[in-house]
C-alpha cells in the first residue's frame, strides 16, 4: 500500500485514529474505486485531510442533509458503509446483495435509498438496522435523487432509457418516463420543480418538469455525460469521453461553454453559495474546483486511485 504524504490528518486516518474535522470548513467525500477508499477534501484549502479505508470498489456516495453521516456503496463488496463525518470513521457496513451503486439520503436522514444495478431494485435502508423495503424499478438502476419534500424518489433506469418515480411512503413505483439513452446521474433542483438526467449514450441531458412528469427539453452536451450539477442559473455536466464539463443556461437551455478538465470526469457538485463547481476526474486521480461564473479552474487536489464521487458528495459543516 502506498501512503501519500497528505499531512497529519491523512496519516492519522490511515492509522485508524479518530481526528475531528475542523469547524466551519465544508468538505468533499470522494470515493476512490481503484484504491478502495474515501478521500476527504477540505474545500476551503482544496487539500486532502483524511483517507478512510472502505473496500469493495466504492463508487456511490451521499452525505446527509445535517452533514453528520456519509453513506458509501461498494458494488463488489455488496455493502453500504455508514461514515461518521465528524469523527471520520466507518461506523458500520450494512450488507446489500446484488450491486449497490447510486444512492440518496432522505431529507430527514431516516432512510437511505440505494439502487441495485444487478437485480432491478431500489433498497430502502434504515441507517441503524438495515434494509426495510425493496421496490422493483427496472433494468440497471443507477443514479438516485429525492425531492426536497422527501415524498418522491427518482431513479435512472439505465438500460430502459427511463426515469422511474417511487413513492417514498409506500415504497411503490408510481410510474416511469422515457428520457435519453442510458441515463446515469439524476439531479433535482432545490425547489423540487425540475430534474436533470445525464444520458450517456445520446450525449444529452433531459430536463424533466416534476409537476407534470414530462420532459420539457433535451440539451446536447459533450460525449458520454454522466452527472449534472446546478449553480448560478447554469447546468454543469461531466462529459467523460470529451474530458470536459459542458455548461448550459437553465432558463433558455442554450449552451454556454465547455471547460476542459481531467480524464474521465464523473462526479460533480456545487458549493452552497453556488460560486464553485467541484469535479472528480476518474482516470487522473484528481479533484478539481472551477469558478462557476468565470469557468476558470481554481485548484486541484490529489485523491486515491479512480475517484468517482458518484452522488451528493459535499458536506456542509455549518
Amino acid at each position: 500500500m502506498i501512503v501519500k504524504s497528505w499531512g497529519r490528518a491523512a496519516r492519522a486516518a490511515l492509522l485508524g485514529l479518530v481526528l475531528a474535522s475542523p469547524a466551519g470548513a465544508d468538505e468533499a467525500f470522494v470515493t476512490n474505486q481503484g484504491s478502495g477508499d474515501l478521500t476527504i477534501v477540505d474545500l476551503s484549502t482544496m487539500a486532502p485531510v483524511a483517507t478512510l479505508p472502505i473496500g469493495g470498489k466504492p463508487a456511490g456516495v451521499a452525505v446527509s442533509a445535517d452533514g453528520a453521516r456519509a453513506y458509501v456503496t461498494s458494488p463488489e463488496g455488496k455493502y453500504l458503509s455508514v461514515v461518521d463525518t465528524r469523527e471520520r470513521r466507518v461506523l458500520r457496513k450494512i450488507p446489500l446483495e446484488g450491486g449497490p451503486l447510486g444512492l440518496a439520503v432522505a431529507p430527514d436522514g431516516k432512510r437511505v435509498y440505494v439502487a441495485d444495478m444487478y437485480e432491478q431494485r431500489l433498497f430502502s435502508v434504515d441507517p441503524e438496522s438495515g434494509v426495510v423495503a425493496t421496490a422493483q424499478v427496472g433494468v440497471t438502476p443507477s443514479g438516485v435523487a429525492v425531492t426536497p419534500d422527501g415524498k418522491t424518489i427518482l431513479v435512472a433506469i439505465r438500460d430502459a432509457n427511463k426515469i422511474a418515480f417511487v413513492d417514498a411512503a409506500s415504497f411503490q413505483k408510481l410510474g416511469e418516463l422515457e428520457v435519453g439513452r442510458h441515463p446515469f446521474g439524476v439531479t433535482i433542483d432545490a425547489d423540487g420543480k425540475r430534474a436533470y438526467s445525464a444520458n450517456v449514450e445520446s450525449d444529452d441531458v433531459s430536463i424533466i418538469d416534476l409537476s407534470s412528469r414530462r420532459v420539457i427539453a433535451r440539451v446536447k452536451v459533450g460525449k458520454r455525460p454522466y452527472c449534472v450539477a446546478l449553480a448560478q442559473g447554469r447546468g454543469f455536466v461531466t462529459d467523460q469521453y470529451a474530458e470536459s464539463v459542458s455548461v448550459f443556461d437553465l432558463s433558455t437551455f442554450a449552451p454556454v461553454a465547455q471547460v476542459k478538465v481531467g480524464e474521465y470526469p464523473e462526479g460533480i457538485g456545487a458549493s452552497r453559495d453556488g460560486k464553485t463547481i467541484y469535479v472528480a476526474n476518474w482516470f487522473t486521480n484528481e479533484f478539481w474546483s472551477i469558478a462557476a461564473d468565470s469557468l476558470k479552474v481554481v485548484a486541484k487536489a490529489k485523491t486515491g486511485d479512480g475517484p468517482r464521487a458518484f452522488g451528493a458528495f459535499i458536506r456542509a459543516t455549518n
